[in-house]
């Protein structure tokens, strides 16, 4: 890639360094106004429909005193026939999250960092869309919308913002900084419900557009990993002209061959590398054994009512996510933390709860099935630069091969040592993947 492979390992190895919390905005526009308390105006949209309204978490003690009361009236089934957790979630992990999650967690931690940064709503096709907007304190940062998946949300994204938007208090220059938006999906978080069908994932980019451009960006880059990682693939497929790039940490690369003999649990393909069994093999556990989740909630939604009744049975629904991630989860409730606390989880979990969108979420399955052309984890054709981060404990670590035939503007691949499908929740350092910060180059 001559001198762009050059730049692009020099900004990777810089940004390998940024670590910690919180976060920086400039003190322009949105930033002047939070500090003044003052309505906040953008130079489009500053009336009606197209208004972009300040946003304030306060969740009711009641609503925090019920939750902890529905904990403890949990009614538990027997222990698991089987020593592992091939039945499902382990008894004596729940009970360890019941206990901690009712007894000793406090909301109102995870709420006030919430409410440290400048969050926002605004009403795109009839829809208001939650979202957290850190402007950098650097000239020239270049804007990133970030989109979370299932079981994930916003809360995922608090640990990269800091790093992004302020490299240079994690090594950086100032040259590697972002303005960072994170919307909450549709159905999720405190973004408004769908009351309609046809909010699929490419409803869903050309938002993320309007909200760009409303927000004054003429020109950004895009990230996103589990149903994120939809959206940044389609991102690449629509290619608006604002789009500099993308960046996946769930990247759609399996060829047809093998998609098709995954689905039809047929051999895999002859020929395949080392890397590439690996994965196969990765995608043929996760078929067989972990898609229960996915399947019902692209079907039967709607069935989900118990999500929305038993905070324990919420926590057991997304716990069950991936094998990997489970195993974590457990680890972290028995004392061996590996950068993911019971906080992390429970924030995470707490946010759904308190919200009402375990259905809604789920609902936003059942959308993106009924237009999907390909499937979750097949090439879809994105024609923008593209930088890919391959996690080792993800539902697939995408080998290089693949990336290199599926992204044909692949600009940097970067395979993690550590991290998975909770690789938001983890280490700072292994969200970023050190890769988005490649998209750099793009600008």
């Amino acid at each position: 890639m001559g001198q762009v492979g050059n730049n692009s390992r020099r900004r990777f190895l810089k940004t390998s360094t940024m670590l910690g919390l919180g976060a920086a905005f400039s003190q322009g526009t949105i930033g002047q106004a939070l500090a003044n308390s003052q309505p906040i105006t953008i130079d489009k949209g500053q009336i009606g429909q197209n208004s972009i309204r300040p946003f304030h978490v306060n969740i009711p003690e009641a609503e925090l005193t019920e939750l902890r009361r529905r904990i403890r009236a949990a009614r538990w089934p027997e222990r698991e026939l089987v020593g592992d957790a091939s039945q499902g979630v382990q008894l004596n992990t729940m009970q360890k999250v019941a206990q901690y999650w009712a007894g000793e967690y406090d909301w109102r931690k995870v709420e006030a960092r919430l409410n440290a940064l400048p969050q926002f709503t605004t009403e795109i096709d009839g829809l208001d869309i939650h979202f957290i907007h850190v402007r950098s304190k650097h000239e020239n940062a270049l804007p990133l919308i970030v989109t979370h998946g299932w079981p994930g949300s916003i809360i995922e994204q608090l640990k990269i913002i800091d790093p992004l938007t302020n490299p240079t208090a994690h090594g950086g220059s100032a040259s590697d900084a972002f303005d960072v938006v994170i919307p909450s999906l549709p159905g999720y978080g405190f973004s408004g419900k769908p009351s309609t069908t046809g909010w699929d994932i490419s409803h869903i980019v050309r938002a993320w557009v309007t909200l760009m451009k409303r927000l004054g960006y003429t020109r950004f880059v895009a990230a996103g990993g589990d149903v994120g990682a939809q959206v940044v693939d389609e991102f690449g497929v629509q290619a608006p002209p604002e789009l500099l790039g993308i960046h996946s940490n769930m990247p759609g690369t399996v060829p047809a061959n093998v998609a098709s003999a995954l689905t039809r649990h047929e051999p895999p393909p002859s020929g395949l590398s080392a890397d590439e069994r690996h994965a196969w093999d990765q995608l043929d556990f996760f078929y067989k054994k972990g898609l229960g989740y996915a399947i019902e909630m692209s079907n039967r939604p709607q069935t989900l009512y118990s999500l929305l009744d038993s905070p324990v049975g919420l926590a057991a629904w997304m716990i069950d996510h991936d094998a990997r991630s489970e195993e974590l989860v457990t680890r972290a409730f028995d004392g061996q933390t590996e950068g993911l606390t019971r906080d992390d989880i429970l924030d995470n979990i707490t946010l759904y709860w308190l919200t009402n969108t375990a259905v809604s979420a789920a609902r936003s399955y059942w959308d993106y099935n009924a237009t999907a052309k390909k499937g979750f984890f097949d090439v879809k054709g994105a024609t923008v630069p593209v930088a890919v981060s391959a996690f080792p404990d993800e539902i697939y670590t995408a080998p290089r091969s693949w990336a290199e035939k599926a992204y044909p503007k692949l600009i940097h691949y970067n395979k993690l040592p550590k991290g998975g499908a909770l690789r938001g929740l983890e280490t700072t350092d292994v969200l970023l993947g050190r890769a988005p910060c490649e998209l750099q180059i793009i600008a």
